[in-house]
């Protein structure tokens, strides 16, 4: 098959990778092409919550914070893909989930297209309108999540999503039994 991938792109890795030389505000534009000014900055701090955060040096970052600034840095490049490995996986619970709100909003408000690589399911079904497993390099299971939005964990059809999608993991239902989210 062919794949089209838009010229505009940008990514977010599992860990944020900032510079800590470089205040936050820097961090951000670091690799932009051209000489952007620290507004260009600033804007895309504050539409992930760190207006005030710009001065900042890296180290005094929370884990969730640091993560939103490297967010912000792959917003900045204004992308028509933005491609996310594993973007919240060093986070704490709470953390977490305020996060995968955060990319489901800005997701809803910049309309570009998200590539979301996890290994959580849960994950998976609250942001993904298509949930694909991959086994041995090939997509070995496709399925469309077509539920309304914002998605509750107590929704039965996401619940058979999640039994669905496990089984195709290799995971039994017994297995899994008691850890719903």
């Amino acid at each position: 098959g062919t794949v089209l991938v838009p010229r505009r792109r940008a990514v977010a890795f599992q860990a944020p990778r900032l510079m800590p030389w470089k205040r936050v505000w820097r961090n951000v534009l670091l690799g932009l092409p051209g000489k952007p000014g620290r507004a260009v900055a600033e804007k895309a701090l504050a539409e992930v919550g760190l207006g005030d955060r710009s001065g900042a040096w890296p180290k005094t970052l929370s884990g969730g914070e640091a993560q939103r600034a490297s967010l912000a840095r792959a917003l900045v490049r204004d992308p028509d893909l933005l491609l996310l490995d594993e973007p919240f996986g060093a986070l704490d619970a709470l953390t977490r989930i305020k996060a995968q709100r955060l990319v489901a909003e800005l997701w809803q408000r910049r309309g570009c297209t998200v590539l979301l690589v996890t290994h959580d399911v849960d994950e998976a079904l609250q942001l993904a309108d298509r949930a694909l497993v991959m086994r041995d390099g090939v997509i070995a299971y496709d399925t469309a999540v077509d539920l309304d939005r914002p998605r509750s964990a107590g929704d039965p059809a996401l619940a058979a999503l999640r039994t669905r999608l496990l089984a195709e993991l290799g995971v039994a239902e017994s297995e899994f039994a008691g850890h719903a989210a």
